[in-house]
């Protein structure tokens, strides 16, 4: 059997403790069919260049990681990846700050990337790489004289055509994705927005059973294949977190309020402003839930460099402040905002302990949260979800209240639906969402998208 190489940008050693629905998938994949991890090691050297390399082994893995220069970070990374690609592929033309300079860095360091990984590709490895940090890494493996199967997953939302043919430089960019064999998207949408683009910008074709032909004679495959989570995991992690200290304490802190959780990466893309106004609609909407409900917010910290997202979090701080100095009473704080990082097993007790899970992105590929929070949930008495229906989860997940994250008082009803709903309704809600979950786990996603690049 084929060795399987995963590349992303980060990777996740043995011996971290991560959780992230990349991460389990990975793991799982790489145990079973042998092979190497390969990416950023998570260290920046001064005074030296970018590619010092290091290896773990643990079974039959074997993780590569290689060390990236101050500068290379700044440029490929803080720069290209995160102030142009990112809001640009979140729909935020308005963030999307592009440079010459942070192109050329990106480019740079993915060819580094393919150089060193040639060096270690064997001539029958399967090649999965994952997100918009590694576009263009398969163009230089094929320059490389890499002749490998290679597929390409996008985690992130993939933007109508006329966005993306607004950033400077897409056309080298975008069609670079036709060098590999096979490129996934979260959703149909999303792939759909992609052969538009292709027949739009590339002068491409499509065809009925998911070849993309550019201009220049190249073909490739392209297809939906929305990620999951380990749902039965998930489920005995939740179930088990229900005696740890910290879910107790928050119970304890609840009494007998309705607790809704959000669960989100500071980030913009989230509409984490909006969702606060929109909570804030509800207690001015409905004020006999004065007393009634606790928000609770968990959002860590990312990006501190980015300006962005440091006006983000003051503005947040902000608006907890505001609606917390409006209407909390001496017993009761409305919105508890926090901006500390919680173990996955932590969270999936939180997730438990909540009434109403709120999920209301302005954009997003897919959004976990969404589908742990349903796994998470006590089958005797679940809670409800309230999700944006610009995530991609919202193409799967029908029984949950789909709300328009821009329409505060659509939100602010929902909330109220939600605090409202009858247990016969919750649970049939939950029993149809959790059956799809079961069925459509990560093990699913995986297995699909490797049958589809080895077809």
């Amino acid at each position: 059997m084929s060795r399987l190489v995963i590349v992303s940008n980060r990777v996740a050693l043995p011996h971290e403790q991560r959780a992230g629905g990349l991460a389990v998938a990975m793991r799982a994949a790489l145990k079973e069919f042998g092979g190497l991890w390969f990416g950023w090691s998570g260290k920046r050297v001064r005074d030296e260049p970018s590619g010092r390399m290091h290896e773990i082994k643990d079974g039959n893995t074997t993780y590569a990681t290689m060390d990236l220069s101050y500068e290379d970070f700044d440029g490929y990374y803080n720069g290209f990846s995160n102030r142009t690609l990112w809001p640009l592929l979140h729909f935020r033309l308005d963030l999307v700050d592009y440079r010459r300079d942070t192109y050329d860095d990106y480019r740079r360091v993915n060819s580094l990337f393919a150089e060193k990984l040639a060096k270690q590709l064997r001539p029958d490895d399967v090649v999965w790489v994952h997100d918009y940090h590694m576009i263009p890494l398969a163009q230089r493996l094929r320059e490389l004289g890499v002749a490998n199967r290679i597929g390409f997953f996008l985690h992130v939302p993939m933007p109508s055509s006329d966005l993306l043919a607004a950033m400077p430089n897409h056309e080298q960019l975008f069609s670079s994705l036709a060098a590999y064999d096979l490129v996934g998207f979260q959703t149909e949408r999303d792939l759909d927005r992609f052969q538009s683009y292709v027949r739009l910008y590339r002068g491409g074709k499509v065809y009925a059973d998911g070849r993309l032909r550019m201009q220049d004679g190249r073909e490739f495959r392209a297809g939906a294949f929305p990620i999951s989570i380990d749902t039965g995991m998930i489920a005995r992690q939740a179930a088990a977190a229900v005696s740890r200290a910290s879910v107790q304490r928050l119970r304890d802190s609840l009494g007998s309020r309705v607790l809704a959780i959000g669960v989100d990466r500071l980030d913009y893309s989230k509409g984490l402003p909006d969702r606060f106004r929109a909570f804030e609609r509800l207690l001015e909407s409905y004020p006999e839930l004065h007393g009634q409900i606790t928000y609770l917010q968990l959002a860590p910290v990312s990006r501190v460099e980015v300006p962005e997202y440091q006006a983000l979090r003051r503005e947040l701080e902000g608006l907890a402040g505001h609606i917390n100095g409006r209407h909390a009473a001496p017993e009761w704080t409305p919105v508890r905002y926090v901006n500390r990082d919680f173990s996955h097993g932590v969270l999936t007790g939180f997730y438990r302990s909540a009434d109403i899970g709120l999920v209301t992105p302005l954009r997003d590929g897919m959004n976990l949260v969404a589908k742990e929070f349903v796994a998470s949930q006590d089958p005797e008495k679940p809670g409800v979800l309230v999700l944006s229906r610009f995530a991609g989860a919202a193409a799967e997940m029908h029984e949950a209240l789909i709300v328009n994250p821009y329409d505060l008082d659509g939100v602010a009803d929902a909330l109220a639906q939600a605090h409202a709903m009858p247990m016969d309704e919750r649970k049939e809600r939950w029993h149809a969402l959790h059956k799809r979950l079961q069925k459509h786990d990560i093990t699913l996603w995986r297995r699909k998208f490797l049958e589809a690049l080895a077809a």
